[in-house]
């Protein structure tokens, strides 16, 4: 079956979004949509697998939901011409995720390390979404049969499981798939990592061996993307440092994670390589190269700062759009769960 090319991506509303998730995936979001049929999809679903004292209860939810849905929107995804939605106006995502969850095998969701990351050592009082949630994640993916999907370090595993899950879902339903016209018994692809340059990873300004984090005590170890000029400037002029000068080449920064952190934080917003940027500011001080990247941050930040603001005030609008993205992914989503239907034996509605 010949598959059209479809970019899908999520991110989850769970409040704060930051210098780390714009570096890390909503610039690479933004640039995709030049090249790609694309789906940016916000996870509300995902949000609620931990306990509420992590996603804030109803009303925190729908506020996250709408900031992200802004966040996207003041970075310069045109949600005209791709699709930009909330997952649970869907109802496709949550029935694909029960058909695989009888494709998965519990042995495939025990190798997820991340399940055991987040459940930590009390691991018999995390929610069962904590442990299936890979699973909705294949879902999401396929049930617009993405042929691609954006992934940081930390998904890697995740896409895998979404291929294994496609893959054996063909291979069960072969006579199946075949029967409804596909020759080659492909129903849904496997979905391949979209490489879009080398990776920013965006580390604690407090800690520069920690990643930027919205859970971390101190404000001050982030940037968030709602942070107006002062704050911006503000918090890179306190950043932790050490008292040498910066290097020249990009060896000198081996052993010093606030002073690389700081230069790939520089190279990302500026789109420069490191090396070019120690070459004009190597061997000075970091007062004045601190400096330069204040008024960085706030030239490229403040004005999606502002933006976001603008938008969140108008919440109709924001519902609006996630309306109308809603429609147009119900619209893929309906005819694969029609056809994932019919190839599984449910007898449906006609």
């Amino acid at each position: 079956m010949a598959f059209v090319e479809r970019v899908f991506s999520g991110v989850q509303p769970t409040g704060n979004l930051h210098l780390g998730n714009y570096l890390g995936a909503i610039v690479n979001f933004v640039k995709m949509q030049e090249t790609h049929n694309c789906i940016y999809c916000v996870v509300d679903m995902h949000a609620i697998t931990m306990g509420m004292d992590v996603w804030g209860g109803p009303a925190e939810l729908a506020r996250n939901t709408r900031e992200v849905t802004a966040a996207f929107i003041a970075s310069g995804i045109d949600p005209k011409k791709h699709i930009v939605f909330n997952q649970s106006q869907v109802s496709g995502h949550a029935e694909l995720a029960w058909i695989f969850n009888c494709v998965a095998r519990m042995g495939w969701l025990n190798r997820m390390t991340q399940f055991k990351e987040k459940a930590g050592k009390d691991r018999e009082n995390a929610s069962v979404g904590i442990f299936d949630y890979p699973v909705l994640m294949a879902a999401d993916i396929l049930l617009y049969r993405a042929t691609h999907v954006p992934v940081g370090e930390d998904q890697k595993q995740h896409l895998e499981l979404s291929r294994d899950i496609a893959q054996k879902f063909n291979n069960d339903f072969g006579d199946s798939i075949r029967a409804q016209g596909a020759n080659d018994g492909l129903f849904f692809p496997l979905p391949e990592p979209l490489i879009t340059g080398p990776a920013t990873r965006v580390m604690s300004l407090r800690d520069g061996t920690k990643k930027m984090s919205k859970s971390d005590a101190s404000d001050n170890s982030r940037i968030n993307l709602t942070d107006d000029a002062d704050t911006i400037a503000q918090k890179i002029r306190k950043a932790k440092t050490d008292p040498e000068p910066l290097p020249s080449e990009e060896k000198g920064l081996e052993g010093r994670p606030e002073a690389d952190n700081l230069v790939g934080i520089f190279a990302a917003l500026s789109g420069r390589a490191k090396a070019d940027v120690l070459r004009e500011f190597g061997g000075g001080q970091f007062s004045s190269f601190k400096n330069a990247l204040a008024e960085l941050c706030v030239a490229k930040l403040a004005p999606i700062a502002g933006e976001m603001k603008r938008l969140v005030a108008d919440p109709g609008h924001i519902d609006a759009t996630l309306n109308d993205g809603a429609d147009r992914a119900r619209a893929i989503a309906d005819e694969t769960m029609k056809l994932s239907k019919d190839i599984v034996g449910f007898i449906r509605r006609r």
